[in-house]
């Protein structure tokens, strides 16, 4: 359960990260006046984003099944994109428009799957040293 949590608390730092990397390249609402406040706001985005992507996404994409198999997989760029446009119309303070939106889709894509290799790569690392 710890380990869990703890996976869970990095892929919210990871993903405030990606957010605010994805907001000064392609966002149009945000102005950082106050650096500390405008981390906050980051830490908050991050947050609602991995709730909203454990939890709503699973039903997005059973609902988005078709579009899905008639694209080969590629519909799933924009639901990634339609929950970071969720997420960042529930954070107050940030505003993208919705194409800006799926391309921070993929910058988060791409360091969730890093994210997710990574610690996958030190459990089969650990693994593997338990059982010499």
């Amino acid at each position: 359960m710890k380990k869990q949590f703890g996976v869970f608390l990095l892929r919210c730092l990871l993903n405030s990260f990606g957010l605010w990397v994805a907001v000064r390249v392609f966002g149009t609402g945000y102005t950082d006046q106050d650096l500390q406040a405008g981390f906050w706001v980051f830490i908050l985005s991050g947050v609602i984003f991995s709730v909203v992507n454990a939890l709503l996404k699973p039903l997005v994409i059973v609902l988005s099944l078709p579009a899905i198999l008639l694209t080969l997989g590629l519909f799933t760029i924009i639901v990634n994109g339609l929950m970071v446009y969720i997420a960042l119309k529930l954070t107050p303070g940030i505003t993208m428009a919705f194409w800006h939106s799926v391309l921070a889709g993929m910058v988060l894509s791409l360091i969730n799957y890093i994210v997710s290799t990574t610690i996958e790569m030190r459990k089969t690392r650990r693994d593997s040293k338990e059982t010499v």
